[in-house]
């Protein structure tokens, strides 16, 4: 969507050779000033420096948004309560950074008067769709600027050779084997060595979490206590959701908690191998399944779950944003009252198991639920309960037998 001459341009930028290659690139194609932001969502990447190296590289300013906070408490712990995971194993974490930048990148471009945005994203990966429907969900007038869409580079060496020719300021160095992406909920690793999936993912690519195999050989317990599906607590303490979010990375790296390796299907139609760590989302995830197994109705719990995939796929394709999305919110939301209680977690050489769960509104009945005799269950009733329930079976069965 480029078809008319933008007047100010808002470009998402790391500093890094891609977005240090791009500020140049739209310098000269369109000679309009350029506003570099930089998203703060817990990568843990060095920020210092960021500002003159982007007014070095041709910014007329550069945004530092730090969003942390708001990423772990309006989209992480939402997620957490619907229990989203994606194909099975993927907890979305690269999914649900995508819609709190560009939240904060076209607050940003209003802010700063621009009727335009940039991003590096590729034209085969998720993310281009992420940040683009965000980005139209909350300004449709908006003019988006995808230059590997666009530009004739078509790899990082004519990216460097670029760069060179421009003596744009870089620190080029070996080419890491693999793309890496991390905020406060995860770590993704892709491409390179891991494009062959039969190929294990080499122990020196992980950044936060030891090898299982390493770990401790005595588990850790760890408590964690939720009010209304949001964890609020950890061993007694107290925490806002990114401080606990923090607390939980550390203490299930040290376990070797969280590594997931699956294949996944892209939005745009290809598969794709992916290596995860999601340390403190692996036990928050598991812990919160454990107290709503206590606190949930039955039927209630039923229809949630049957909406997980539905709920996690358009996390995975970027319609945080969407009329949907907001409409399962609703109902994971209200589903989340009175799911309170405490979670001991053990961790113990890459696994997070539940080993107890207490609730003080717990729907478990251990009168109910006893194998020894009772009184308060007649199990003579079981015989309607189950000639009522098999009526329109038996009569297919009597039909099939005319």
């Amino acid at each position: 969507m480029t078809s008319s001459q933008p007047r100010r341009i808002l470009l998402a930028y790391s500093g890094g050779l891609d977005t240090s290659v791009i500020l140049t690139w739209l310098k000269e194609k369109y000679d309009v000033p350029v506003v570099a932001f930089c998203a703060d969502v817990g990568q843990g990447e060095e920020l210092d420096g960021l500002d003159e190296k982007a007014r070095a590289t041709g910014a007329e300013k550069c945004i530092i948004a730090d969003l942390r906070a708001e990423f772990a408490r309006d989209f992480c712990f939402p997620m957490l309560r619907a229990n989203a995971v994606y194909e099975g194993d993927y907890l979305l974490g690269t999914s649900i950074a995508r819609p709190v930048i560009a939240k904060a990148m076209m607050e940003a471009a209003h802010a700063e008067g621009c009727d335009a945005i940039a991003h590096g994203a590729t034209g085969k990966g998720n993310d281009q769709v992420r940040f683009e429907l965000t980005a139209l969900a909350l300004d449709p007038n908006i003019q988006i600027i995808a230059p590997w869409r666009e530009w004739d580079l078509r790899s990082r060496t004519d990216c460097i050779a670029y760069a060179k020719q421009r003596s744009i300021p870089i620190e080029v160095t070996a080419e890491k084997p693999y793309s890496m992406d991390a905020n406060a909920f995860h770590i993704s690793y892709e491409g390179g060595i891991l494009e062959d999936p039969w190929a294990e993912a080499p122990e020196e690519i992980f950044r936060w979490s030891c090898a299982p195999e390493a770990a401790p050989d005595a588990p850790r317990h760890v408590i964690v206590r939720y009010r209304d599906g949001d964890a609020v607590a950890v061993d007694g303490v107290e925490m806002e959701p990114f401080a606990l979010l923090e607390h939980l990375n550390a203490l299930g790296s040290e376990h070797g908690v969280g590594r997931v390796d699956i294949v996944e299907n892209r939005f745009v139609g290809m598969k794709s191998r992916g290596v995860y760590e999601t340390p403190g989302g692996t036990i928050l995830q598991r812990a919160h399944r454990a107290v709503e197994q206590l606190t949930m109705d039955g039927e209630m719990l039923r229809i949630r779950d049957g909406l997980i995939a539905e709920y996690a796929s358009l996390v995975y394709r970027g319609f945080w944003f969407a009329p949907e999305r907001e409409m399962l919110q609703a109902l994971v939301d209200q589903s989340q009252k009175g799911v309170s209680g405490e979670a001991r977690i053990k961790l113990f050489k890459g696994h997070a198991s539940i080993v107890g769960r207490r609730s003080d509104v717990s729907l478990y009945d251990p009168e109910l639920a006893t194998f020894e005799a009772d009184d308060v269950y007649e199990q003579g009733d079981a015989t309607g309960f189950i000639r009522l329930n098999a009526l329109r079976l038996r009569v297919r069965a009597l039909r099939d037998a005319r």
